[in-house]
């Protein structure tokens, strides 16, 4: 049965504030000779910026009495329009490279209106600007940056349509195909079961599949194979995790079992180079350690080349402080690296060899 397709429609819109920004330098000649007036202050000419008349107003001797060992600058809104919000920022300009720099700015729009100022009554101390290179040849440049905010715009700014498209099913459909066991061209065998599969999936999945299928010594003429040292619950899930890229359901297992099938399936992956299966595996036993199996464990990782379950192994023997119980499952530990050696029957190393080659840097 086809999805049923559903429209969606997508839309969005912007708010953009409405600004205006310009500059304006005012240039002062004859500093000195402006020293002395008092509480008065020097304009400069009006300019225009965002549709409102402006001027800097500049007092020698500082706005008020307590500013009097300051030079102070203000920016003064000329037009009667109602208000406005600004930015503002005043600088002093050097004279021999025109480039500003700039002692004092506005981070909050400010709410003016006619007549009000925005600026600085302790714009700079008069010694330091006598002292520094803003001042040269009896010569003073203020500059100012106003932005001026206008009401924001809020438009629409694109409707996209898209069809509500389903997650993919292809995980599901290669599991029904497995199941199915449609135009399947090659038969595992297994102590008495047969796993009918797909050799193109199997080669695409493993690089031990596709070698044994598609390689220069591979025998394409032999549809049965027959795999004496897998069991056949471990094979089917092998399979599973082949054509959906997940591990079957363990629920009905208990812990015991659960750890007992994972490892198995850590040595199949191993076998047949799935990595990601293998990496599965291993997570799932690192979060499973415990005295009793950490032995076996650390032996599979070794084995098996897993070094972050390995790791976990060394880490957990460390950190536990019950090396002595590690060490007294050595009996156990011995008969599981029988069985899983290759042919059986060769003894492995001993969990202490493990341990000390472990933690060799």
């Amino acid at each position: 049965m086809v999805a049923t397709q559903r429209q969606v429609v997508n839309t969005s819109s912007r708010c953009t504030p409405g600004i205006a920004r310009g500059t304006h330098s005012f240039e002062i000649i004859g500093y000195s000779l402006h020293k002395g007036i008092g509480r008065g202050s020097i304009c400069s000419d009006t300019f225009s910026i965002g549709g409102y008349e402006w001027c800097i107003r500049y007092y020698p001797d500082g706005y008020k009495k307590e500013d009097e060992e300051y030079v102070s600058a203000f920016v003064e809104l000329i037009s009667n329009d109602g208000e406005v919000r600004v930015l503002s920022d005043l600088s002093l300009v050097k004279e021999d490279s025109g480039l500003p720099l700039s002692g004092v700015s506005q981070e909050t729009p400010t709410l003016l209106k006619a007549g009000s100022y925005r600026g600085y009554s302790k714009f700079m101390k008069r010694s330091e600007l006598e002292a520094s290179p803003y001042l040269r040849d009896d010569r003073l440049v203020i500059k100012c940056e106003i932005t001026v905010i206008k009401e924001p715009r809020v438009r629409q700014t694109s409707s996209v349509f898209e069809a509500l498209v389903p997650p993919s099913d292809l995980s599901d459909n290669l599991g029904k195909l497995l199941e199915a066991q449609d135009e399947a061209d090659v038969v595992f065998k297994l102590k008495g079961e047969a796993f009918p599969a797909h050799k193109i999936i199997l080669a695409m999945r493993s690089p031990v599949f596709k070698a044994q299928f598609y390689g220069p010594m591979s025998d394409k003429s032999m549809p049965n194979i027959e795999i004496e040292d897998i069991q056949p619950a471990i094979f089917k899930a092998l399979l599973h995790f082949i054509y959906t890229d997940s591990l079957p359901s363990m629920n009905g297992l208990d812990d015991v079992d659960k750890e007992e099938m994972v490892k198995h399936l850590l040595v199949a992956a191993d076998r047949y180079a799935i990595e990601r299966m293998k990496m599965l595996c291993q997570s799932i036993l690192c979060k499973s350690i415990d005295v009793e199996s950490v032995a076996t464990t650390l032996a599979l990782a070794d084995q098996h080349h897993c070094s972050m379950l390995k790791d976990a192994c060394l880490e957990f023997i460390i950190s536990s402080g019950r090396m002595n119980d590690v060490l007294a499952s050595q009996g156990s530990f011995l008969a599981w690296t029988s069985n899983y050696e290759n042919g059986g029957g060769k003894e492995g190393p001993s969990l202490a060899e493990l341990v000390l080659v472990g933690l060799t840097p």
